[in-house]
């Protein structure tokens, strides 16, 4: 019963909390889907990595609050400042997440899971040979709540976020991914340091005080 009594006590709590967060009021005024919006918005403002007529990869794209940013920025200043932009696109956007989303136009969606071959082909067969400009990664995995096993996931995700970007960005690109303060942090900013020239880590404004979530950002590829 005291677990119980507890769980809803946190639970009426986050609630309280989501409700009258300002960023989920900004975001529902925005039209964005997520709140989530405004930490790539507060990256992009402060390292200016995202510019009309570029290649963008979105993993860990649902709900889709980061594509709806990036189409934004690909919208000429008169198609409105919202997050539901229209009409005409001046860049590609290619979003992929394990769950579904509500189609975003001009955004090329994949469903799928990134760690498997048969995921990963159908976004390079997307990408038509075409070389990006940046990768973004909110991708996190279900937590077991073990540590050890969860720091290990989270890693092997990071991970291979890195190898692809290895492989397909731009020599001067860039790679912003959620990554988590804890076990293996400090081993992701080596895997970051020893692939990028220059490498950033981002806790933005809009990353609620008590997660543990930063950002990593890794610009242009060493060894290209």
């Amino acid at each position: 019963m005291k677990t119980q009594t507890k769980s809803k006590k946190v639970n009426k709590a986050w609630l309280n909390d989501h409700v009258n967060d300002p960023y989920v009021k900004q975001a529902q005024k925005d039209g964005y889907r997520a709140r989530a919006a405004y930490k790539l918005k507060e990256i992009d403002e402060e390292l200016r990595l995202i510019k009309p007529g570029q290649v963008v990869v979105d993993l860990g794209a649902a709900p889709g609050a980061w594509s709806q940013y990036l189409r934004r920025r690909f919208a000429p200043k008169e198609a409105g400042q919202g997050g539901a932009a229209v009409g005409q696109l001046n860049g590609t956007i290619i979003a992929l997440d394990l769950l579904d989303f509500e189609p975003i136009e001009g955004v090329q969606f994949i469903q799928g899971d990134f760690q498997e071959e048969a995921v990963l082909a159908q976004l390079e067969e997307a990408l038509a040979g075409r070389p990006i400009d940046v990768v973004v990664s909110d991708m996190a995995p279900n937590l077991s709540g073990i540590a050890s096993t969860d720091a290990a996931r989270i890693s092997g995700l990071v991970e291979l976020a890195v190898d692809f970007s290895q492989q397909h960005l731009k020599p001067e690109g860039a790679l912003v991914a959620k990554v988590f303060h804890g076990s293996g942090y400090s081993q992701l900013v080596d895997l970051f340091k020893t692939h990028f020239k220059t490498v950033k880590p981002i806790k933005p404004k809009a990353s609620r005080d008590r997660s543990s979530e930063t950002f990593l950002v890794g610009v242009g590829l060493k060894n290209r």
